[in-house]
């Protein structure tokens, strides 16, 4: 197994986790949060594909994801007590899945000859839009519109993996550092509270 279908499985199991936690004050069933669960780590890349006309779609082509997205779900609801006494949990979460989506869906992007400006693209859309699905079923303002750096942090650190692959740095090292530039922007911005100039 490689480094790359390592992450996209990782971040697979993290964005279900995400998807499930999403509705745990909501007093739904264990149905209800593993589908969000499912939706919340499909969608991004399942959206991706269909705009790039790639089949099979990824989770559809190797049932392992299916493996992981349960694993996922299965996960969040044994550890429920617990992981919803660590405040921060569900950012964590959130944010790892974002980092692992966004290089994978840059890669996918490169892989079937996409210029680099649409496989940047590509690859926040691979990271948003798993998200956004999920606070629009938990009818939550989604995140990509909240007032705090989201999409922004997984565009840059595609932009540095492109940077990275131009500079023909080892792929499995420019995947690990474009992830680790997102994941420091996304905590930054956080803890720092910054944010994007708002349109007035």
């Amino acid at each position: 197994m490689d480094l790359q279908y390592g992450l996209e499985l990782v971040g697979t199991f993290v964005f279900a986790i995400s998807g499930a936690l999403a509705i745990r004050e909501l007093e739904h069933d264990m149905f209800g949060a593993g589908f969000t669960g499912f939706i919340t780590a499909i969608g991004g890349g399942t959206l991706r594909d269909i705009l790039l006309d790639s089949y099979p779609l990824v989770w559809i082509g190797d049932v392992v994801f299916l493996y992981a997205i349960l694993a996922g779900i299965l996960a969040a609801f044994t550890f429920t007590n617990f992981l919803s006494r660590l405040r921060k949990t569900f950012f964590l979460f959130d944010t790892l899945g974002i980092a692992f989506f966004t290089v994978l869906g840059v890669e996918k992007a490169l892989s079937l000859g996409m210029r680099p400006e649409i496989a940047a693209i590509m690859g926040m859309f691979t990271a948003v839009m798993g998200g956004v699905i999920r606070d629009t079923l938990t009818n939550q303002i989604p995140i990509l519109f909240r007032k705090e750096v989201y999409a922004s942090a997984c565009l840059a650190g595609a932009i540095v993996y492109l940077i990275l692959d131009h500079l023909e740095i080892a792929r499995d090292l420019n995947l690990l550092i474009s992830i680790v530039v997102i994941i420091v922007i996304r905590l930054l911005s956080m803890k720092y509270k910054l944010s994007l100039p708002q349109l007035k």
